[in-house]
């Protein structure tokens, strides 16, 4: 599974997006606690699991704060106040929080119709998943990331393919506990780059649980971690505004045949996975080159289709 991330310094391969100035950073960072008493040893103990915003330390419960080495009950909660008064009340205005939608950026696909069906592209804030069979859709799965395709969708931009290449790190996970230090050591990387990255790629989401959870009598303990790792990057994805796209399985429904669904397939990962992403595409197979993405649930999207093929460049629309 590589976790791809991806800069926003080149505007014409993301949709003219804007990297915050840091007068309006996003977040603030977790150093603030320091004007309510808290002291930088444990502001550096906080980073180093990383919690490095404030917004982090409200997100994260008591008991998680707690297995942070060094972190007292006494010091916990003096830490969770600090979070309060520098963060101010909870409850805010829908007004305010539509002014806060409008940061919200919109990532294209290169397909116009797919855009339209994402409403705009893929979005920060959110998580977005997209499933299917077995290389349906996807360009890279698996572990197969590869820098030469990267070059050719550059190429179709007409940007320098080396310059998108240093803006995309990239990192293998082994194993789903691999997995969940990645995740968590990008709390750091995003807070240090101070809004210079927008797009998180996990291909996929659900492999490696398959592998280290095995049998029904696993079923609970995968689904818990799986449930806390999507917490973690929920939190991400609004702590830091990014947008975070997962590539997902589906599995023969056993009694999908049984009803009239042309289609009897779901994907895998179950009702943690369904709740904790936002948008959720399947994709299917067309006719010859053409691949169709359906719109499978959404807060604010209506259900529709969309047809897109993909090439050496990318993802590019049907020519019908």
């Amino acid at each position: 599974m590589p976790s791809s991330i991806l800069p926003d310094e080149n505007q014409s391969t993301l949709g003219q997006m804007e990297v915050e100035d840091e007068e309006t950073l996003f977040h603030t960072e977790v150093d603030e606690l320091q004007m309510h008493g808290i002291g930088v040893a444990d502001i550096t103990k906080l980073k180093s699991a990383g919690v490095c915003t404030v917004r982090g330390v409200q997100m994260m419960t008591k008991k998680s704060l707690l297995k942070i080495k060094g972190l007292s009950e006494t010091k916990v909660d003096k830490i969770k106040e600090a979070a309060v008064k520098s963060q101010g009340p909870g409850f805010v205005t829908a007004k305010q929080i539509a002014i806060q939608r409008e940061k919200v950026v919109k990532i294209s696909t290169g397909s116009k119709q797919l855009d339209v069906l994402l409403g705009g592209g893929i979005q920060t804030m959110s998580l977005t998943e997209a499933f299917g069979e077995y290389r349906t859709a996807y360009i890279d799965t698996e572990g197969t990331f590869r820098p030469d395709r990267i070059r050719c969708i550059a190429d179709r931009f007409g940007v320098d393919p080396d310059i998108v290449l240093d803006n995309i790190v990239v990192a293998r996970a082994w194993n789903s506990d691999q997995q969940m230090d990645l995740i968590s050591e990008l709390a750091g990387h995003f807070a240090d780059q101070k809004g210079v990255y927008r797009l998180l790629v996990i291909d996929s989401i659900m492999s490696l649980f398959r592998c280290d959870y095995s049998g029904r009598g696993e079923l609970a303990d995968r689904q818990q971690k799986l449930n806390q790792m999507l917490s973690r990057l929920t939190k991400i994805s609004e702590e830091y505004n990014v947008a975070v796209f997962l590539t997902n399985q589906v599995s023969s429904d056993p009694g999908g045949g049984m009803t009239f669904v042309a289609d009897p397939k779901k994907p895998i990962g179950g009702h943690v996975l369904a709740h904790a992403s936002s948008t959720r595409v399947y994709l299917r197979k067309g006719r010859g080159d053409e691949r169709v993405a359906k719109l499978f649930d959404s807060p604010d999207m209506p259900e529709s289709e969309a047809s897109f093929s993909i090439t050496n460049g990318g993802i590019v629309d049907v020519s019908f």
